[in-house]
C-alpha cells in the first residue's frame, strides 16, 4: 500500500505549526509520516514543535533542526533524503491540509502512474483563519467554474502560475530522480512544477482540499521587493525553459512569461533584471 510523507517547513511559524501539524493528524488516509523542519527560527516555532512531539509519541513524527537558517529549498531536501514514501507533500508550518487531500491524491496517483503532480483547488484564509477566496472559482457544488489544464500541461506552467503550489502532491520516485528541489534558487514552485511537466503528466482532482494562509510577510508577498532573490531564481528558472522549449507554442509561453516579469521588475525598479529579462526575450524571439 502506498505511503505519504509530509514535510512541513517551518520558519517563525509559531502561531500556526501545530494547526499545520494536526491537520496530517487529522487525514481520513493514514498511512503517512511527517517530518517537521524547522529552518532555525527565531519566534518559539522550536518550542511549539517540541511540546506537540512530547504529547504525542505514538505518531509517525520526525523532527530536523537546522542551527542556521539555510532556507526552503536546501530544508527540503534534507528531509526528502530521509523518506522511502511513494508520495510526498511540501507542507508550510502556516498552512493546512483538509482531512481528505492525503486520500484524494493516493488514489489519483495511484490510478494514473504517469502522473508526477496531483493538485487541486484551494481556500485562501487570514492570519486568524478567515475565508477570503477560494484558488479556482466554484460552483454550489465547490467544483471548478473554468477550465483547469492537466494532463500535458508544460506550456501552461511555463506561462503563469495558474497552479496553487500548496496542493500539489507529488510522485516521490520522479521528484527524487531529478534531485529534488534547486538549492541554488530562492523558491522552489516554478522550477519544479517546470522540470517535471516537460516530461511528465499532472493531474488535477477538483476538491478544496487545503487551506493557503496569506501573510503580509510570506515569500510571495515580497518576491517584487528590492533586495528579495526570488524574481532573479525566476530568471534563472526562465533561462532553464529557454533550453528546453522546442515548439512555438512552448516559445509562445516562454515569452508570455518574459513579458510578465519584464513589467513586474520594471514596476518595481529592479532595472538590471529588467535588461536581462529583455535580453532573454530577445534571444527567444530570435530563437529557432
Amino acid at each position: 500500500m502506498a505511503k505519504v510523507a509530509v514535510i512541513c517547513l517551518c520558519y517563525n511559524h509559531a502561531s500556526h505549526v501545530v494547526e499545520a501539524m494536526q491537520s496530517v493528524v487529522d487525514q481520513t488516509f493514514k498511512d503517512w509520516e511527517l517530518i517537521v523542519v524547522d529552518d532555525a527560527s527565531t519566534d518559539n516555532s522550536l518550542w511549539e514543535i517540541e511540546q506537540y512531539k512530547i504529547k504525542h509519541p505514538e505518531l509517525p513524527l520526525r523532527t530536523i533542526f537546522l542551527g542556521e537558517n539555510i532556507g526552503n529549498c536546501r530544508a527540503f531536501n534534507k528531509a526528502l533524503v530521509l523518506t522511502k514514501a511513494d508520495y510526498i507533500i511540501d507542507l508550510a508550518a502556516d498552512d493546512i491540509l483538509l482531512p481528505e487531500r492525503l486520500e484524494a491524491g493516493v488514489k489519483n496517483m495511484d490510478e494514473h502512474i504517469d502522473v508526477a503532480i496531483n493538485f487541486s483547488n484551494a481556500n485562501y484564509i487570514d492570519a486568524s483563519g478567515n475565508f477570503i477566496k477560494t484558488h479556482y472559482p466554484v460552483g454550489p457544488l465547490k467544483r471548478s467554474d473554468i477550465f483547469v489544464p492537466d494532463g500535458d500541461v508544460f506550456e501552461y506552467v511555463i506561462k503563469n502560475y495558474y497552479i496553487c503550489s500548496p496542493t500539489m502532491m507529488y510522485r516521490s520516485s520522479f521528484l527524487k530522480a531529478i534531485g529534488g528541489y534547486d538549492e541554488s534558487l530562492a523558491y522552489e514552485d516554478f522550477d519544479i512544477k517546470v522540470r517535471l511537466a516537460h516530461k511528465h503528466k499532472f493531474s488535477y482532482s477538483d476538491k478544496i482540499l487545503v487551506h493557503k494562509r496569506v501573510l503580509n510577510s510570506s515569500m510571495s508577498q515580497k518576491q517584487y521587493n528590492l533586495g528579495d532573490k526570488q524574481l532573479a531564481s525566476t530568471l534563472k528558472v526562465c533561462r532553464k525553459i529557454f533550453n528546453l522549449i522546442i515548439t512555438k507554442p512552448q516559445k509562445q509561453a516562454l515569452l508570455s512569461r518574459i513579458a510578465y516579469e519584464c513589467k513586474q521588475a520594471l514596476i518595481h525598479f529592479r532595472w538590471s533584471l529588467f535588461v536581462s529579462f529583455c535580453g532573454l526575450g530577445l534571444k527567444t524571439l530570435l530563437k529557432k
